[in-house]
């Protein structure tokens, strides 16, 4: 597979929707009909955040990359906005440096700060990208589960929408992800070790959930993908859950896990399968799919295994669980996790530990304190600061700045690593 990257340098509002010399273009009525179809939404409001701005934004639902598949079979978001056709092959053209950002309180407590300047955006990749942010206002009476689906379809169509003008765009720079069979993979680099990825994906419900293909993963047992399906938006993000470490649908698209093993692909190591595998509630179903986990890296003939978590708690028992099974197989496993480890950091950093969990790359300390200076624009609403993941009664200051856990900053502990911190 190919992915072509058309280099967006801004985003601008003009009357034709367009990708010209480096500027995404965006008429706001032609997206807005298109948005306001769905008769859940009684209004939608568009601002742009650029890199280096004193903005910031909040409550963040999710944010997603504009693609469109330029070459092959298949369309973005499959099973979503598009038929359930195998994804993955092909050309795909990615507007580089831009962001679709939805926003709007589904659950108080569970959304996200994204800050564009100042030390809150040290610790968010979307204070580097430039956004196209959209406040939505639903009508009377809609429930949490109505807004947060016309949320998540709201960015999806959005971003399909803006990725569609770089369709016939000369791309900047164009990487090949090459995939084979296994029994090829083997055959052509039959000295290399042979690594996967097992991806975690939340699903314990009640609005922590991830889309495959237009599943709900928590229906799904674990099971095999091919990771450049991944590129493609095969796996989007309905999650309601601490903004510091879920995968929002853009973490998704450029899971750097997958990017890092086809870096190193045919040179130190094959890269010869993933796994996708859920997180349930019910002990039955954690024993069930770190059962089928281990299962699969034994039938993919693994000698590494790397295995990344989404969310703590109740989560840490599906990572430590499927680490055991995995290194009781006799294949080497290094586990993504971040820490819970207190203020203060002394506190134990994960809820379920085990000896088989020795090579441990962590994502940093949701718990750590930090104080957001004032900004000078708000988009969305600060009405809920003090209630979100992080959060606390009176955080919000008089001078307007705000103290919160970095638990509360969009992907500051991303599980995937797609974050600067960590700790030896």
């Amino acid at each position: 597979m190919n992915l072509g990257f058309i280099t967006i340098d801004d985003i601008q509002f003009g009357e034709i929707s367009k990708v010209e010399n480096g500027v995404l273009y965006v008429n706001k009525s032609e997206l807005s009909a298109l948005l306001l179809k769905d008769k859940r939404f009684a209004s939608v409001e568009f601002d742009i955040a650029r890199p280096g701005e004193s903005v910031r934004i909040t409550p963040v639902k999710d944010v997603i990359e504009p693609r469109v598949k330029a070459e092959g079979p298949g369309a973005m978001f499959p099973g979503v906005l598009s038929a359930v056709d195998t994804v993955g092959t092909g050309t795909t053209h990615v507007l580089r440096g831009a962001a679709v950002v939805t926003c709007g309180k589904v659950v108080g407590f569970q959304e996200g700060i994204i800050d564009m300047t100042g030390l809150g955006a040290d610790y968010t990749p979307f204070s580097k990208t430039n956004n196209l942010v959209l406040t939505f206002t639903p009508v009377a009476d809609l429930t949490s589960y109505e807004y947060e689906d016309a949320l998540r379809l709201a960015g999806l169509k959005s971003a399909a929408y803006l990725g569609e003008f770089g369709k016939h765009i000369t791309p900047c720079e164009t990487k090949a992800y090459e995939f084979l069979p296994i029994t090829k993979s083997i055959a052509k680099y039959p000295d290399l070790p042979k690594v996967g990825y097992v991806q975690m994906l939340q699903s314990q419900g009640l609005l922590h959930d991830t889309y495959v293909y237009g599943v709900d993963m928590k229906q799904s047992i674990t099971t095999l993908i091919n990771p450049t399906e991944i590129f493609d938006g095969a796996i989007i993000s309905g999650n309601c859950v601490s903004a510091c470490d879920k995968n929002t649908t853009y973490h998704h698209q450029n899971n750097p896990v997958i990017t890092d093993l086809f870096e190193e692909h045919g040179k130190t190591l094959n890269f010869v399968g993933m796994i996708i595998t859920n997180e349930n509630v019910y002990l039955a179903d954690k024993q069930r799919s770190s059962d089928w986990t281990a299962k699969l890296c034994e039938y993919l003939g693994l000698d590494g295994a790397i295995v990344s978590q989404e969310g703590f708690g109740n989560p840490d028992t599906d990572l430590i669980m499927n680490c055991k099974k995995i290194e009781a197989k006799g294949i080497k496993t290094v586990i993504i996790t971040d820490e819970y480890a207190g203020r203060d950091g002394t506190s134990q950093s994960l809820a379920d530990v085990d000896a088989a969990a020795d090579a441990v790359v962590t994502g940093g300390n949701a718990n750590e304190v930090v104080a957001l200076s004032k900004l000078d624009r708000v988009i969305g609403t600060l009405d809920y600061v003090d209630k979100i993941a992080g959060g606390f009664e009176n955080n919000l200051q008089p001078d307007g700045s705000i103290v919160v856990e970095i638990q509360a900053i969009t992907g500051a502990t991303n599980e995937l690593g797609f974050n600067k911190m960590s700790a030896r």
